[in-house]
């Protein structure tokens, strides 16, 4: 089993050496080619309008979205979040549209206001998570999905089927289990 990280721009080298670090292999994509390779994609923190810009570029974009509707697990962090959020304001700008949350890009401030926070999640049976929020966007609607996670009354985590996204970044802390648990959600892809 492969993991993709979108090797666009943002915190790819971050999350691929959380994939080593249980054992997955990870591979760099950035192309429609390399996407067909693996089971499973992180679309990393970043900056979005830059990856956006070079996702519809590459033609990675359109055929990412048919594969996510078509079942391709994915799990976006921050930036990974907007790209796949339905709506997007401040400002708005174009998304993947495949996952049923409104997002206020960097709802949480600037850089300096980035910050730590212990939160429970139900993934973790409610075992707290040490979440980073870096220029983080804030959940403003979630529709049709699955609250995982919640910081000061906002969802921070969400799922729906084939996709999960959280507003913070995992692959920052010292913490593998939100990695092992996408990991679960692609073997069990594959398997099906």
């Amino acid at each position: 089993m492969k993991i993709g990280v979108l090797g666009m721009q943002g915190d790819i080298e971050e999350h691929l050496a959380m994939l080593s670090k249980i054992g997955v292999e990870g591979i760099r994509v950035k192309s429609v080619k390399t996407l067909e390779e693996v089971d499973g994609l992180i679309m990393p923190g970043g900056e979005s309008t830059t990856m956006l810009r070079l996702l519809k570029l590459t033609g990675l974009f359109d055929h990412l979205k048919e594969k996510i509707r078509n079942g391709f697990p994915v799990y976006g962090t921050c930036a990974g979040l907007i790209l796949l959020a339905k709506d997007v304001s401040n400002p708005v700008q174009d998304s993947l549209k495949v996952l049923d949350v409104a997002v206020s890009r960097n709802g949480y401030g600037r850089q300096i206001d980035s910050f730590h926070a212990m939160i429970p999640l139900s993934i973790l049976d409610g075992d707290l998570f040490d979440a980073v929020f870096i220029r983080a966007p804030i959940i403003t609607r979630a529709g049709n999905v699955e609250v995982i996670g919640t910081y000061g009354g906002n969802p921070v985590f969400v799922r729906d089927t084939n996709v999960i996204a959280s507003t913070f970044h995992p692959e920052l802390s010292e913490d593998t289990r939100i990695h092992e648990f996408f990991v679960r959600m692609v073997e069990n892809a594959v398997s099906h």
